[in-house]
Order: structure tokens, then sequence, then C-alpha cells
């Protein structure tokens, strides 16, 4: 048991002084005695690196038109420019980057009508139709000329004819007559003969009974090394090398006696307008 003395002293050391004052403070014995009572942790607070974010923030619902770095989840809208006569849209740009030259109708007399055929739209190469201007041409006429069309029909240049059927009921084998006609009228303009075969490979092994409602899309492409590759409702029925049907195909469109006339007009401004 305690002396009294020792009990005095204990009472003393729980005692806090401050050094300045030399008053006494809260004692200790009571500071033990409230925190008792307090549930003890063994986790510290750390400050978090630059950046970093809680669970619980990161799983917050991100706006996507707020994504950091300007992204977004919505798609690009490209513009398109409408064919008057059909309006049909085309859009002025294609996914691989060629550039919305011109727009047209192919019409075709039928029991003395001009039916509507098919809305067309036709792509380029911007760049390297501006370089075979610039290389070729020099300085920029006053308007188109027979021999600027030319070089365009015969050169290697990347081009697409995208058509739009707005005929309604119209068969594969009723667009297959119109383009062996269309093609044998220009492989004889450019050559002075004829050349059946070759006109028939164009749609190659489409069937004669794809039916082509309003709004199919038949998208014909010349590409690198003088190949014509023809598509019809997104498939690939054909795949041709050959200089003179690309040649003539491009003929039906920017030649002598063009599908449209305005639409070749419009070509025509477009050549213009990269000098």
């Amino acid at each position: 048991m305690p002396t009294a003395m020792e009990d005095v002293t204990a009472k003393i050391e729980a005692v806090e002084i401050d050094p300045e004052s030399g008053l006494a403070l809260k004692s200790t014995m009571d500071k033990e005695k409230a925190s008792e009572g307090e549930p003890k942790t063994t986790e510290t607070t750390q400050e978090k690196p630059n950046g970093a974010k809680s669970e619980e923030e990161k799983n917050e619902k991100r706006d996507p038109e707020k994504e950091p770095n300007g992204a977004t989840f919505k798609e690009e809208e490209v513009p398109v420019e409408v064919e008057p006569k059909t309006g049909v849209s085309f859009a002025v740009r294609l996914e691989d980057g060629k550039q919305l030259k011109s727009v047209g109708l192919r019409k075709k007399s039928m029991l003395g009508m001009g039916i509507k055929v098919y809305g067309f739209g036709i792509y380029a190469d911007n760049e390297k139709l501006k370089d075979l201007m610039q290389s070729k041409v020099g300085k920029a006429p006053s308007k188109p000329t027979k021999e600027m069309f030319q070089m365009v029909i015969d050169s290697d240049l990347g081009m697409v004819v995208r058509l739009v059927i707005v005929f309604s009921n119209l068969t594969m084998s009723m667009v297959r007559k119109n383009f062996d006609e269309g093609l044998g009228a220009a492989i004889k303009k450019l050559t002075g003969g004829k050349n059946d075969e070759l006109t028939k490979k164009i749609m190659g092994e489409a069937s004669d009974d794809i039916k082509l409602a309003s709004g199919s899309v038949i998208e014909i492409s010349r590409l690198p090394g003088y190949v014509l590759q023809t598509k019809v409702k997104g498939e690939i029925v054909s795949k041709v090398e050959s200089e003179l049907l690309c040649r003539a195909f491009i003929y039906m469109y920017l030649g002598d006696d063009p599908f449209d006339k305005e639409a070749k007009e419009k070509f025509g401004a477009s050549m213009l307008s990269l000098f």
C-alpha cells in the first residue's frame, strides 16, 4: 500500500506543467481516461499522389462529352451534298479521304420517257488530282479544257463513283445491260472498236436475280494499277485489271457525251479550284 508521500508524488507526476507559465495543464491521466473509450485504429492518412483517385471517384459515371483531351464517344458527322434532281445525299468525304467532286443523275429513255435510274457522286484523291493538274497544266485556264478531262480519264488517279438507285424494282440484269451499253460506247470512242468481253466483266459474278430497291448502293472504284473494282450493296462482285476498262468507265462521266453534262461541269469547276 503506497504511503501518503508516494501518493502525492504520483499525482504531481500526472500533472503537466507549462514550462513557460508554470501553470498546471490537463492531467495526462484524464487524457488516458478519455482515450480509453475511443476505438483504436492503425490506419494512417497518407497524401494521395498527383492524379490519384479513390475507387469511389473512379466508379463515378463519366459524361462522354467531357472526356479528357477532347475524347468523345460520338461519331463524327460528315457533311453531305444533295443531288437536286433525286434528293439523294452524298457524303462530302469518304472514309479513305477521297473528296466529293460532283453529283449528278443517270437517266435512261424508256418508252419515250426519261426514267431516273440512279443518282451518282464522283469522288477523287484530292491531293493527287491537284498534283496532276499543276504538273500537266501549270497555269489555270479560264475554263476547264477537253485536255484536262482527258488527263483525268487517262490517269491512274484513285477515283470512286457511288451510284444510289432511285428507280424502283430495278434488277441486276437491267443494270448490267445499261453498263454494257455505256461502256461499249465509251470503248468505241476511245479505240474505234468494240470489246464486248471486257464490258461484261464490270459486274462480274453479280447474280441477275439481285433486286435493287430504291436506295441500294453500287460503288465502282478505280484503284492504283488500273484496277476497276465493283461493289454491289457492300459486296465485291468484280475486280478487273484493265487500263482500257478504267479509262472507258471514267469516260462515261467525264467524256464527250457524259451521262450528266452538269455533273461534268461541276467536276471541271472543282479542277479549276485546285490551282
